[in-house]
């Protein structure tokens, strides 16, 4: 009967593991990220992760970087960007931005509404997504 209880519960315990989503990096107040997923690529030891991030209004994620490039697609919203080494930018839904692996950079949502973006990783695994600068 142990034994069977045992088998039950490590059972359960797998199947929790692999239905349980992945832990999201650095959340904030005002600040929501959600992972919609996680492959790996044909680069080994990389992988590519895909994230929703939204912003409520007058809310900013501070500087940080990532351990590969970050492609950002607006979704909704205004958001501004700002990339070391450049000018600020803001961008509405529709709009893109490329961020090169390990930059400096940070966002706010510089409307009255929600902002939003998705953004698509490619990075090296086991590293943390998110590293915050201070």
């Amino acid at each position: 009967m142990k034994l069977l209880v045992m088998a039950g519960i490590s059972l359960l315990l797998a199947f929790t593991k692999v239905t349980r989503p992945a832990p999201v990096a650095a959340q904030q107040a005002g600040i929501k990220r959600t992972e919609l997923q996680r492959h790996d690529i044909s680069t080994p030891g990389h992988e590519a992760v895909q994230v929703r991030i939204d912003f409520a209004a007058g809310k900013a994620f501070g500087k940080h970087t990532h351990p590969g490039e970050e492609v950002i697609y607006v979704l909704e919203g205004l958001l501004e960007y700002e990339v070391a080494g450049k000018a600020p930018v803001t961008l509405k839904a529709g709009d893109v931005l490329f961020i090169p692996a390990g930059t400096v950079h940070a966002a706010r949502n510089v409307g009255k509404t929600n902002g939003a973006e998705l953004a698509t990783y490619i990075v090296e695994k086991g590293k943390p997504i998110v590293t915050l600068i201070k």
